[in-house]
C-alpha cells in the first residue's frame, strides 16, 4: 500500500492501524481554485495527490492512500504560518471561537487508475468542529515560542501542547484532527481489499 503523503503524523497513524505503508509523497499544486470551497478544495487535492502518485505505478495492483487537511474559519483557509508573527495571528483569529478541520481522503487502486482515471477514486470528506478558549497574547507568544504551531495548519497541533492548552472542545473525529480520520479511513481500505479477493 502506498501513502500519498510524508506527514509523521498520516504515517504513524497507518502503521499504528496495521497497514504495510510506502511512503510516496504527491508533487502537485495546492492552489485554490476561483471560487472554490474549503471542502471542494480538501476533496479535489485528495484525488490530485492520489491520482499523482497512482499514475507512477500503470497498472499494477496497489492501493493509493492520500489527504489533505485544512483549517477554515468563517469560509477562510488557514494554512501553516509562514513565520512565528503569522502564527499568532491565527491563534488570536481563533481564539474563543469555533473553526472547522477538514480533511479529503482518497483512495485507489493503481491499475483502476489507469483504466478509470479519477472514476476508480474512492473519497470522502470528515468535518470535526474544535472550539478554543479565549486566548491571552502571553500565552499565544508562549505558545508560538514553543515552535510547535509552525508546520501545522491554523498554527496548532491537537495532539501536543496546543490540544492539552488551548483546545476547550471537540465535536466530531480527534484524528481528523490530527490529519487522518484513520477508522473511516480504515473501514474504505478494507473495502477495497475485499473487493480485490
Amino acid at each position: 500500500m502506498i501513502l500519498a503523503s510524508q506527514s509523521p503524523r498520516r504515517i504513524e497513524l497507518m502503521r499504528e492501524a496495521g497497514y504495510d505503508v510506502v511512503v510516496e509523497p504527491a508533487d502537485i499544486d495546492e492552489t485554490p481554485l476561483p471560487d472554490e470551497g474549503p471542502r471542494e478544495l480538501v476533496g479535489r487535492l485528495a484525488v490530485s495527490k492520489a491520482m499523482a502518485v497512482a499514475a507512477q505505478h500503470g497498472h499494477e495492483d496497489e492501493l493509493v492512500v492520500a489527504a489533505d487537511t485544512i483549517v477554515t474559519i468563517d469560509g477562510e483557509i488557514l494554512g501553516k504560518p509562514a513565520d512565528a508573527d503569522d502564527a499568532c495571528h491565527m491563534l488570536r483569529h481563533l481564539s474563543g471561537r469555533t473553526h472547522q478541520v477538514m480533511t479529503g481522503a482518497c483512495v485507489v487502486r493503481a491499475g483502476d487508475a489507469a483504466e478509470a482515471g479519477e472514476a476508480a477514486a474512492r473519497r470522502f470528506v470528515e468535518v470535526t468542529d474544535v472550539a478554543f478558549y479565549p486566548l491571552i497574547d502571553e500565552e499565544i507568544r508562549r505558545y508560538v515560542d514553543s515552535g510547535e504551531p509552525l508546520d501545522k495548519a491554523g498554527a496548532y497541533g491537537i495532539q501536543g501542547v496546543g490540544g492539552r492548552m488551548l483546545v476547550k472542545k471537540i465535536d466530531g473525529d480527534y484524528y481528523n484532527v490530527v490529519g487522518l480520520p484513520i477508522a473511516r479511513l480504515a473501514r474504505l481500505i478494507d473495502e477495497m481489499l475485499n473487493e480485490a479477493r
